[in-house]
């Protein structure tokens, strides 16, 4: 019943507007029960969207919001937790926003290790401008951008967040959601810039990639006995074709975050604390 009340405080009067079916509304759900369990409360929060289906959330949760420009998500984010380190500071954006035009403040944030959460919905579609093929969709996807089928290959977002040394990197699936409340704890209470990539079916542009063809195709890392704490591991499960493993690929632990190797930035640089004024006075100039 507790985390139900603390859930139920996430709640917004707006609804969204994703199709039916859509995987976002697993990724919504899943998003407020891992911070209801965590105990956080909403005005300790901070959600930074990026353009594209996953910034319709912004209106439905209750918390700190920020819709930033195309791409442009991490760097807001980024600049917000170094701002206000007391924020638990979380960024929601897509794989055409994240990984496209947005792909160099991903890596800039990897290596600067800020605090901040990037959970990235990956439906390998641009579906808010209705179906053109994105930075994942695989090689020979017919979309509307690429009628004759994409000729560049896939980007791999796991095996490039290994590569680029991210202290916490992890893969859910919104047909998965108890697996991915628990991906998102884990990912909230690192200490570091933690990164989950989310498989979400787009059920009215992506054919290919359905809840059907994720359920045959995904695993759980932890049920095969994989230890997360081993790089090189990590990184071969992330290049493993056919099968796609999820959970926590990589977790540094003992990596000092950014705002560590600062001494200025051990706490916030704005001020919290109100002050009363007296403010009849400066109403007085404008009645």
């Amino acid at each position: 019943m507790e985390h139900h009340s603390e859930y139920k405080q996430y709640e917004s009067k707006h609804a969204p507007t994703w199709c039916p079916g859509c995987g976002n509304f697993a990724i919504w759900t899943a998003l407020k029960k891992a911070l209801a369990r965590l105990h956080i409360p909403p005005h300790k929060v901070l959600m930074v969207y990026g353009i594209g289906c996953s910034g319709n959330m912004a209106n439905t949760i209750r918390a700190y919001g920020f819709h930033g420009l195309h791409g442009r998500a991490v760097p807001v984010a980024v600049g917000a937790k170094l701002a206000n380190r007391d924020l638990t500071v979380l960024i929601a954006g897509g794989d055409g926003d994240g990984y496209g035009e947005g792909l160099n403040h991903f890596i800039q944030a990897i290596r600067g290790n800020v605090d901040v959460t990037y959970l990235v919905h990956n439906n390998s579609i641009y579906g808010l401008t209705t179906g053109q093929s994105s930075p994942t969709s695989r090689k020979g996807f017919k979309s509307k951008s690429t009628p004759a089928g994409i000729i560049e290959t896939a980007l791999n977002p796991i095996a490039l967040a290994l590569a680029a040394n991210a202290s916490f990197v992890a893969r859910g699936f919104a047909g998965r959601l108890d697996e991915l409340v628990d991906l998102m704890i884990a990912a909230i209470e690192h200490t570091g810039f933690s990164f989950v990539d989310m498989f979400q079916p787009c059920v009215t542009f992506n054919k290919l990639d359905t809840y059907g063809s994720y359920y045959d195709s995904v695993y759980s890392l932890a049920d095969m006995g994989h230890r997360p704490t081993d790089r090189l591991t990590a990184l071969a499960k992330a290049l493993e074709q056919g099968k796609l493993p999820v959970g926590i690929f990589y977790q540094d632990a003992a990596r000092p975050s950014y705002q560590a190797e600062l001494p200025y930035l051990k706490q916030s640089l704005m001020r919290t604390r109100s002050h009363d004024r007296d403010l009849k006075r400066l109403m007085r100039e404008f009645i």
